[in-house]
């Protein structure tokens, strides 16, 4: 007799994939034209581990840990920089990832993400990079959009998000109808305002023909990108990207820090936010650090969800229609 774990779920068609034959194959030949593009141009092709005894503290990334300690990875970026810093050249790698998020239309647990570096690389360079990419993938042709995000900003919400305070912005995200007035009203970061109208308000609005590369984010969202110093009137803002496609987060991108003091502050300074919020604090990734410390080449690097970009192209309503099975039948 089976045990309990191995007894059927009640529902005779949970057995089922959740996407059909044709969106399989269709995943297969995206894959392969990934792997066609960077044979073109002689970027390597890696696999780095998928557990780790280190994870992100990311302040809004959570991982799966293991009963023996170690975590899932939630990108392979930490380990693809220790192969830069090795020498190793331009990379990528197509890799399955682990979130602890809910599950959502556009979200699930487990995800496909591509992710690449180019050494020698701006960010606008990396940034033509993902177009040729992505209009590859997609069949799409014509310029993508480029905005800053004061740009887009002043465009969809109406405000400059380098100058407005946090009344200001309480007060858009109120005129938008995104939240009451009773609303977040001990929230005194100006980022979680600015988050807010970015997923409420600015992005839903991105790349609604074409796609859409937003750049130049706020100095206090650079995670493991440069900060360009502040230019006269111009604010110093974080060397970092994100792509938009029919209001969908696509990929994100960093001109890569290089600096391991600046990099282990960062670390911590996010595992003493997650305390205070009362997250898990998970160890921070120190073979990075000591990769940075030997000398991680100047470079550019970007994920991007091939998932997503699947659903986008073939038109699909959902992240589960891509997916062979999602976490619901999984």
């Amino acid at each position: 007799m089976p045990g309990d774990g191995e007894r059927g779920t009640g529902d005779a068609s949970s057995w089922r994939p959740s996407a059909g034959l044709e969106t399989i194959k269709a995943r297969a030949e995206l894959n392969g034209s990934v792997r066609a593009f960077f044979a073109a141009r002689e970027v390597l092709e890696v696999e780095t581990p998928i557990l780790s005894a280190h994870a992100t503290v990311d302040r809004y990334i959570d991982s799966f840990s293991t009963r023996d300690g170690q975590w899932l990875q939630t990108s392979p970026e930490f380990p693809m920089k220790r192969l830069l810093a090795a020498g190793f050249g331009a990379i990528f790698q197509i890799a399955r990832v682990f979130r602890v998020e809910e599950q959502g239309r556009y979200h699930n647990t487990e995800f496909s993400m591509l992710e690449w570096y180019r050494p020698g690389f701006s960010m606008h360079a990396l940034i033509d990079e993902v177009e040729a990419l992505v209009e590859t993938l997609a069949g799409l042709s014509g310029r993508f959009e480029r905005l800053s995000y004061r740009e887009a900003f002043l465009r969809h919400a109406g405000l400059d998000p380098f100058s407005a305070d946090v009344a200001k912005l309480r007060t858009a995200a109120i005129g938008f109808g995104l939240i009451q007035s009773v609303d977040f009203t001990d929230e005194v970061e100006p980022d979680f305002w600015l988050d807010l109208l970015m997923s409420l308000r600015v992005s839903p609005r991105l790349g609604q023909q074409n796609p859409s590369f937003l750049y130049d984010f706020p100095a206090s969202q650079a995670a493991l990108s440069r900060i360009r110093p502040a230019q006269g009137s111009e604010p110093a803002v974080a060397e970092r990207f994100e792509l938009f496609w029919r209001g969908i987060e696509l990929a994100n991108g960093f001109h890569e820090l290089t600096d391991a003091d600046e990099q282990r502050a960062r670390f911590v300074a996010d595992q003493n936010w997650r305390r205070t919020q009362g997250k898990v604090v998970p160890p921070y990734d120190a073979h990075l650090i000591d990769a940075l410390a030997a000398g991680l080449p100047d470079c550019s690097g970007v994920a991007l969800g091939l998932d997503r970009l699947l659903m986008l192209k073939l038109g699909l309503p959902e992240l589960a229609a891509t997916l062979a099975f999602d976490r619901r039948r999984a």
